[in-house]
């Protein structure tokens, strides 16, 4: 490669390199920073505290609850996208006439934001005139009726229907665009061979999918641990904080009790927490392609 070549590379890459550094890296030293820091961005100092407010999270039973809701979240988030776009994918596959129609209703969810989707949702579950109350009222399940998004017991699962109900066609996609990969002649042949729908899908099928799944879960895991948008739009947390997740929680602490550098920590851990999530994941989908190789 010639001394040109490499300098007009070097300028190419200097520049995606420096805006990552600049929009990424320098504000994630920032935030561990301050969480080293009782920095609260009213009286613009910030004395080093050392590890105070992880000693502190330990003991505070909201970052608990934000924890054990954000894994429940990730763990749903990632499975049912998955089954069901799975599922959607392979039905569609099968379909002849206005086939992209139907792909075009399906992937609808997908091109809106979260913050459409949750209001959308809201008005859904909303007690009194939503659209779920309704339709139970008139086929006969008024006792079904509820307060979906008040009530303690439920609201962390309408959020998480909401969630699912768009992330489901980014699974769908993916796997579609998967299934254009599998080899026909190979499905031929264990028909002929006698293997059934069931045979064929678990043997032949979803083998050929493995790039695909590890695409589909690992964008869920990541969507999954970050999500933010949705619940604020639709519960804010509550009720009683049974709907608040890591992101929530920092953002909760940040800007409403202007504690930024308790802030800072959480989102610390939260990037830890998703940092080792994803990394044993790839490591684990590597071993495997590895073993099949």
């Amino acid at each position: 490669m010639s001394t040109r070549r490499i300098g007009w590379a070097t300028v190419f890459l200097a520049v995606p390199l420096i805006a990552y550094v600049a929009a990424v890296v320098g504000p994630g030293l920032y935030s561990f920073y301050y969480s080293l820091t009782d920095w609260n961005a009213v009286g613009g100092t910030a004395t080093f505290i050392g590890l105070k407010h992880y000693r502190d999270m330990a003991g505070d039973e909201h970052f608990w609850l934000a924890l054990k809701n954000t894994a429940i979240w990730t763990a749903v988030a990632v499975v049912v996208p998955t089954v069901v776009g799975l599922a959607l994918a392979l039905g569609l596959a099968q379909v002849q006439r206005m086939q992209r129609l139907i792909k075009s209703l399906f992937f609808l969810p997908l091109a809106l934001s979260l913050v459409v989707v949750g209001q959308v949702w809201f008005w859904i579950f909303r007690p009194e005139d939503g659209l779920l109350n309704l339709v139970l009222g008139h086929v006969g399940l008024g006792s079904w009726q509820h307060s979906w998004l008040s009530d303690p017991s439920v609201a962390f699962w309408s959020v998480l229907v909401a969630w699912c109900w768009q992330q489901v066609a980014l699974a769908m996609v993916v796997f579609l665009a998967g299934l254009t990969g599998v080899q026909q002649e190979l499905v031929e042949a264990c028909k002929v061979d006698g293997a059934n729908a069931r045979q064929r899908l678990w043997h032949v099928i979803i083998p050929a999918l493995r790039p695909a799944f590890a695409v589909v879960v690992s964008l869920s895991m990541i969507n999954a641990l970050k999500s933010f948008d949705i619940v604020y739009v639709m519960t804010e947390g509550g009720p009683f904080r049974k709907t608040e997740t890591l992101a929530l929680l920092v953002y909760r602490t940040a800007f409403k009790t202007y504690d930024f550098g308790y802030a800072s920590a959480v989102s610390v851990v939260l990037f830890l927490i998703t940092l080792v999530t994803i990394g044993l994941f790839f490591a684990w989908t590597n071993r495997e392609d590895h073993q099949n190789a």
